[in-house]
């Protein structure tokens, strides 16, 4: 920018956008100084450098401005949790736990969803992959399996990813 710009010649846009063409970075320096604007280098690899007369101040601050526009925009996908109590988990407790998780999937958000194994009940996984298949058929609509049925320790859990 102005003054830090060490090559001789530069191709030079004006401030309006227009080519003015090649000239010796003083003289782009000079017309930039009579605007009261800055002579910024904008792609620096090329021959010669292109630079462009602009408000320097301005440009980042209506460059910060889109930037947080941007992130207001965008949406943190996050994984949330649904717990099945245990793979004896009565009917409308299931649906219940099928209708959160259908919530966070519509909200764009991932779903894993846990059956905790207690004493004996580690004797049937099956169990506990029936419960966890027919939560995937019951969530197809609004989402897809992202991760399989997985035994971690004591428990087996499914993960979802919205469609």
């Amino acid at each position: 920018m102005n003054t830090q710009i060490r090559v001789p010649q530069v191709r030079v846009i004006g401030a309006d956008g227009s080519q003015i063409g090649i000239m010796d970075t003083r003289d782009a320096l000079r017309m930039a100084e009579e605007g009261e604007l800055d002579l910024v280098e904008v792609a620096p690899d090329s021959r010669p450098p292109v630079c462009r007369i602009m408000d320097y101040g301005k440009y980042k601050y209506e460059q910060s401005k889109r930037i947080k526009e941007s992130r207001k925009k965008q949406h943190v996908m996050q994984l949330k949790e649904v717990r099945l109590k245990s793979p004896k988990i009565s009917d409308h407790d299931f649906e219940y736990r099928a209708d959160q998780a259908r919530e966070f999937l519509k909200e764009g958000n991932k779903v894993k969803v846990t059956i905790r194994f207690w004493g004996r009940e580690m004797a049937h996984m099956e169990l506990g992959t029936q419960k966890l298949n027919r939560m995937a058929s019951l969530l197809a609509d609004v989402g897809t399996i992202e991760q399989s049925p997985k035994l971690e320790g004591r428990s087996m859990s499914i993960v979802f990813m919205p469609k």
